[in-house]
């Protein structure tokens, strides 16, 4: 999705409805600064304010996303790739979201372990050894705990019957058995148990079913 394209045309279709940033952004209770960023491709409008602005800018979703006026003709054409490009950005920060929790963890953990390891093997007074493992355990826990959090937010997990992909709460999440990121879960649509895989989208995609 093209941010620059898009922000040229807000600013345009403002400037028809003769309305300054400042009054737009009153309208919408927002900061004519979260205009400005708009206008000048630093950010997209929030989910949330979008009919709102479509309908103060006379224009529709579609059109927003595009950043440009659309021919009846052109409409279909543009709301699937409208739809495939929004999907391809949730799936990349689903992707990045995922990517952190190794960036975080996993040497975290590792530091976990080595503190152990110099605990266990290093002559040194018994309170120290102690306090040392202790802070290693207390840490490698609480590492554990955000990453859960990261993955539970990240994306969805499919039901190996039904295919229905949903997101746990974070308590069924963590308490879930699990190999990697795949967790033995109860599915709420069909109400079976079974290793529920994590996916990066809520919609199955053609990729997603090659690897069916």
């Amino acid at each position: 999705m093209d941010q620059i394209k898009v922000g040229k045309f807000i600013a345009s279709c403002r400037k028809e409805q003769g309305m300054t940033q400042a009054k737009l952004a009153e309208k919408l209770g927002i900061s004519d600064r979260a205009v400005s960023k708009w206008e000048t491709g630093k950010s997209l409008p929030d989910a949330g304010i979008m009919l709102e602005l479509c309908d103060l800018l006379k224009i529709n979703v579609n059109e927003l996303l595009s950043g440009e006026k659309i021919m009846t003709e052109a409409y279909n054409k543009k709301a699937e790739e409208n739809l495939l490009a929004m999907k391809r950005e949730v799936e990349e920060k689903n992707r990045q979201l995922l990517n952190l929790e190794i960036i975080i963890c996993a040497p975290a953990t590792l530091a976990g372990l080595v503190l152990c390891g110099v605990a266990a093997y290093v002559e040194m007074p018994t309170g120290l050894k102690a306090g040392i493992i202790t802070f290693a355990v207390m840490l490698i826990i609480a590492v554990a705990f955000i990453a859960v959090g990261i993955e539970q937010k990240a994306g969805y997990y499919e039901c190996k019957y039904c295919h229905d992909r949903h997101i746990p709460t974070y308590w069924q999440t963590n308490l879930a058995p699990h190999i990697g990121r795949t967790r033995y879960m109860k599915c709420p649509a069909c109400g079976k148990r079974s290793y529920q895989k994590k996916v990066l989208t809520k919609e199955t995609s053609a990729d997603d079913s090659a690897d069916k």
